[in-house]
């Protein structure tokens, strides 16, 4: 297997919130090496600081101390890919309006950059729905209209913040196959965020268990399965129950 260079190298951050009459540490001493092109999973119980660190990674948010190394240069703000929790559109934009929104903000041609989103409202499935508004799709549909727009913003950087988290159980499981299709065919590297075990190891190529007062790296698992990946096999069952018998996450 060839080795992956590193993409992004996050060396001791640590982040504390302080407030007229408490203080709290978040995260100490996190230090992970990103792989160009891999899809990386960041595993931890919520509120444990898994956002935080994302939006420290997105610009976000600054860190205490520590810092985070792009290695082919810091993206500038708003070119960096990022899937929020909720879905985050303009809802009197059309698909097209808010997938497209990112380079037009940039001043690219307007013949251009929709030549540019309707590529990617191809890649997630929409084509048909570009001139639909928000409220006239499902919440499937809206999670693809923002994946959609971040992969839009041509970065080949994509942070992804429990994208799947408020879809029912079964969207939630088309999504994964869904964002699994477009990560192969169109390679980036690709930071995942969730506190569910399951999608970790459907999904991740790594994954770094974050836990602890204040929360730190606990543990990296690589999981040795073959993909597309099988939530009912044996391999899988069992590096689930070794996940969840270090952590607190929830059974």
């Amino acid at each position: 297997m060839a080795v992956l260079k590193d993409k992004i190298k996050i060396k001791n951050l640590s982040k504390t919130f302080y407030q007229k009459d408490k203080t709290t540490e978040v995260l100490k001493d996190v230090t992970i090496d990103v792989k160009e092109n891999e899809f990386l999973v960041l595993l931890g119980p919520g509120q444990c600081g898994k956002t935080v660190l994302l939006n420290i990674m997105a610009g976000l948010e600054k860190p205490t101390s520590g810092a985070i190394e792009f290695v082919d240069g810091k993206p500038k703000m708003g070119d960096l890919g990022i899937v929020f929790q909720r879905y985050a559109l303009f809802p009197w934009k059309t698909v097209m309006g808010n997938v497209e929104m990112n380079q037009k903000l940039k001043g690219v041609n307007k013949e251009i950059r929709r030549k540019n989103a309707q590529k990617y409202i191809d890649l997630v499935g929409l084509q048909g729905f570009e001139k639909s508004i928000p409220k006239q799709l499902s919440g499937g549909m809206k999670q693809r209209v923002g994946i959609a727009r971040a992969y839009a913003s041509e970065s080949d950087i994509m942070l992804l913040d429990e994208p799947f988290g408020a879809l029912d159980a079964q969207t939630r499981y088309s999504m994964e196959d869904e964002i699994l299709k477009i990560w192969e065919k169109d390679k980036r590297t690709v930071i995942f965020v969730t506190n569910n075990v399951e999608e970790a190891i459907y999904l991740g190529d790594r994954i770094i268990l974050l836990g602890g007062h204040p929360t730190g790296v606990k543990k990296e698992y690589v999981p040795d399965l073959p993909r597309p990946r099988n939530y009912t096999d044996d391999a899988f069952l069992k590096l689930r129950n070794e996940i969840v018998a270090n952590t607190d996450l929830a059974l």
